[in-house]
This record gives structure tokens, C-alpha cells and sequence, in this order.
């Protein structure tokens, strides 16, 4: 129980302390999700440097759960090849689909960092949305951004 109470924490801290928050300038791409179950909201940005996240940049509302998980993402592919902050998100999504497995978030925990404090909200299956909502998000961006006519270079 100790542990689940530091991953509040965790997702708290992110929710009151959001890593990266705001739209800026220069991106590449831009993409708005909205999860229409709760109504949670990102819009993001990323801007690549060749095929380096150079920045990811969003704003966004809803549950702390979505926009921690934002914040979260952020600090994991910042300056990472857009292949690698994928293998991320689907490391992410592995945690997601657990329901909670103990041994898959432990197993997870060094490549996740702050992200592994999820690991709870795989339990409940309505909440998955939210954490997940900013990864899918990414994904859409970094694919629009590295097929747009400057190839993911600076603008």
C-alpha cells in the first residue's frame, strides 16, 4: 500500500507541476485529441530535429490522470530518435494492459521513470483512456511531423 500511495504522489506532483506545458514554437506537426468518454483535451506539438524530438509542447484539460501522463511523457522523449519515444509508448502501453501485474511494472520501471506510477490505473479500464490519451497523441504527431514536406526538419 506504501508504494501505491508514492505513485499518487507521483501522478500529483505531475497533475500540480506539469513538465513542458505550453504551446511553442517552431513544430512540425500539431494534433488535438480528445478522449470522448470524459472529455479530457491535449493538443500537442512536437518539433523535430531530423528524426530527434527536439521539443513536444501541449496544452490540454481534464482528469489529473491525463495531464500527468503529458507531463510524464515528456521527460521520457525529450531528445530521443522518434523510434525510440515510441518503444517507449508501447512499453507504456504494456503497463497499461497489465491490470495492475506488480511484476510488469517492476519490470518496466527503469525505462518508464515517473510513468511506472500508472501502473495502478490499469486496473480500472475507463481510466486507461486518460493515461494513454497523450501517447496516441505523439504518435499521431511524430508521424505527421516526419511525413510533412520538410522531412522533420526545422521549418
Amino acid at each position: 500500500m506504501q508504494l501505491q500511495s508514492m505513485y499518487q504522489d507521483i501522478i500529483l506532483d505531475h497533475y500540480r507541476n506539469p513538465h513542458g506545458r505550453g504551446l511553442r514554437d517552431p513544430f512540425q506537426a500539431e494534433v488535438h485529441h480528445v478522449n470522448p468518454t470524459c472529455g479530457d483535451e491535449v493538443t500537442l506539438r512536437v518539433n523535430l530535429d531530423g528524426e530527434t524530438i527536439a521539443d513536444v509542447s501541449y496544452e490540454g484539460m481534464g482528469c489529473s490522470i491525463s495531464q500527468a501522463s503529458v507531463s510524464a511523457m515528456y521527460d521520457l522523449v525529450i531528445g530521443k530518435s522518434v523510434t525510440e519515444a515510441m518503444h517507449t509508448g508501447e512499453q507504456f502501453m504494456t503497463l497499461m494492459q497489465s491490470k495492475g501485474n506488480a511484476t510488469v511494472a517492476e519490470e518496466l520501471e527503469d525505462d518508464l521513470e515517473d510513468a511506472v506510477a500508472f501502473a495502478g490505473v490499469s486496473k480500472y479500464p475507463a481510466r486507461v483512456k486518460c493515461a494513454l490519451m497523450s501517447w496516441m497523441a505523439l504518435k499521431d504527431a511524430s508521424a505527421r511531423a516526419l511525413s510533412s514536406p520538410t522531412g522533420g526538419a526545422d521549418a
